[in-house]
């Protein structure tokens, strides 16, 4: 008997199940065996995805012979939309094909992306003349056959992204039990970790790829990425043995048009008194699904009233509290999403306008000379440096203060991270004013020469970016993936990602409209080919003063914000361990 209850006490006790839908053992599935291949799985599809994104704009200006603006409009939409389809995969997912099916499927469109965009730079027919100075004068424009296969292949890798994105990171995070003390102290450090190889295949990428592009060729520059997602693939294809699975709970977003419906349909009736009266299951219901029970918030108090008891039992007509909670979950974590805009929006700057700055600079050391996209390896060198000492000595630090198992909440890192975001416009306004003070010191203004400065006076906005991204980035994954209601994760997680997506295209629209106003009644603007011309540190001021507005913000909506409740015993399990790691 002993035996017997020492088997059931290793079942996970969240749901999880195998891909037949089988209970799991957790001493056989799942933890960081199962997380090993999920996280070398994402460095290596981050080496790829880094190594088309880090040097577009190197592409588009000096192979399609695009302007600067038009050129960081083309990046910034594309990475727009790869970070505005995981909400479609997070949705099929949820409701339909489950986390691993979803994730499955759409890596083999990726990897078709991919081979076609290797093809688009690779076919002789198809490659046009090389034209480094877009300045310079008259160049060939490349063939519309050329700019097709480009261009939607750029969007099929979207779409591919945008189904293995979302799902990636919940698979692993599923891994871990929250109903067991030490699985549940291990998730808080696998976001971390999971950020950890993000950038470690985003360093490689930045150093090696880059270099082969720009000194190689684009070929191999694309060739090397492509085979890369597919030893990617395989690796997560190895791993199946040994992942749990969550099972698909249904569309998210028909539950909460349900639960909308019916809080409409019940608006004229009185909330009673107690909220025992309104309608829910029993929490031995809820235990036996494998489902968690959400208590009552005074909260968004419309809603309650489609928990109501009126007789009917119609879904559209009557919810129960915990259907409700989920709704208002997904819409109380909006106002903290929309404050993520605005550093989505700096981010969205490495990729185009810091890696421009770094084409008009000195960069060479000795008889080498440095690609301006590798600068963005310091971004993933100081946020691999920042992450390990944030995990391992931070956090320890501070739970001595708060008691608190994160060592401060998620929302206080975030905070954290937007005001980084807001010193880091700050400094590359100072950065990109000694930068044009050098311009007119050497005379080269007019000529838009190189300006005979070191590429290395632009570190600090690179660096303080990898800073930044270890409390906004790694708290903003785990904060819409923690706060999400359960049967909505891969929702949840998406919120992060349409963060970077929104900000990219605001960024698209900013860049647009700044260069248009400024531009207005014969003003040179301040965005031009020339950059030695332009007035980037105004931009770069702007972008200083609204990440202030937008701290501001973020303190507001914080000091309202309700975290999620759960009547379950998983949060009193997350202080009993002792041994976290």
């Amino acid at each position: 008997m002993a035996v017997e209850e020492g088997v059931a006490d290793d079942y996970t006790q969240d749901g999880t199940v195998d891909l037949k839908g089988n209970p799991v053992r957790r001493s056989k599935r799942g933890g960081w065996k199962a997380c090993s291949f999920i996280i070398v799985y994402e460095v290596l599809e981050r080496m790829t995805f880094c190594g088309i994104s880090s040097t577009l704009v190197i592409y588009l200006t000096t192979r399609l012979h695009q302007n600067i603006v038009n050129a960081s409009n083309h990046v910034t939409n594309w990475v727009g939309v790869v970070w505005m389809t995981p909400v479609l995969g997070a949705y099929v997912a949820d409701a339909y094909l489950g986390r691993f099916w979803t994730f499955l499927i759409t890596s083999v469109v990726y990897l078709l992306g991919m081979s076609l965009l290797t093809m688009a730079v690779s076919l002789p027919m198809q490659k046009p003349p090389l034209f480094a100075q877009p300045t310079a004068g008259h160049c060939d424009k490349p063939s519309t056959l050329h700019l097709a296969l480009y261009f939607g292949a750029l969007y099929i890798v979207a779409i591919g992204i945008g189904g293995t994105k979302p799902n990636i990171s919940t698979i692993g995070a599923d891994q871990f039990d929250d109903f067991h003390p030490k699985e549940k102290n291990q998730k808080i450090s696998f976001f971390n970790w999971w950020m950890f190889g993000i950038f470690f295949g985003a360093f490689f990428a930045n150093i090696i790829l880059v270099y082969i592009q720009d000194n190689i060729g684009w070929t191999l520059g694309y060739g090397l990425p492509t085979a890369g997602l597919a030893i990617a693939t395989a690796i997560f294809v190895a791993g199946i043995p040994f992942y749990r699975h969550k099972v698909p709970a249904g569309s998210p977003f028909t539950r909460m048009a349900k639960v909308i419906v019916a809080a409409i349909n019940n608006r004229k009736l009185p909330l009673p008194r107690e909220a025992k009266e309104l309608y829910e299951w029993d929490l031995e219901q809820y235990t036996k699904k494998k489902k968690f029970r959400m208590e009552p918030t005074p909260t968004l108090s419309f809603l309650n009233k489609a928990s109501i008891r009126t007789g009917s039992t119609h879904p559209w007509r009557l919810s129960t509290v915990t259907e409700v909670e989920e709704t208002k979950q997904m819409i109380r974590m909006i106002p903290i999403l929309i404050a993520t805009f605005v550093p989505s929006i700096t981010l969205a700057q490495v990729n185009t306008l810091f890696i421009k700055q770094g084409t008009t600079l000195d960069r060479k050391v000795g008889n080498f000379s440095i690609p301006p996209a590798s600068l963005i390896a310091f971004v993933n060198i100081s946020l691999l440096v920042s992450v390990i000492l944030y995990d391992r000595i931070f956090v320890k630090i501070m739970r001595k203060f708060t008691k608190n198992p994160r060592g401060i909440t998620l929302l206080q890192r975030m905070g954290t991270g937007i005001v980084i975001h807001a010193l880091i416009m700050f400094v590359s306004c100072l950065v990109e004013r000694r930068r044009l003070a050098a311009a007119i010191e050497h005379g080269v203004v007019e000529s838009g020469d190189q300006v005979p400065l070191s590429i290395f006076i632009l570190l600090p906005q690179f660096i303080l970016m990898g800073i930044a991204n270890v409390f906004m980035e790694v708290s903003k994954v785990e904060f819409f993936y923690n706060q999400a209601p359960e049967s909505m994760k891969s929702l949840g997680t998406s919120y992060s990602s349409t963060s970077i997506g929104v900000g990219n295209f605001l960024s698209s629209v900013l860049l647009k409209s700044v260069s248009d106003i400024s531009s207005r009644h014969g003003g040179k603007g301040w965005i031009i080919n020339n950059l030695n011309t332009s007035h980037l540190d105004y931009y770069y001021a702007f972008f200083a003063i609204l990440s202030c507005l937008n701290f501001i913000f973020f303190i507001v909506v914080s000091k309202y914000y309700v975290y999620k409740a759960e009547l379950s015993n998983s949060i009193e399990l997350l202080t009993e361990s002792n041994n976290p790691y």
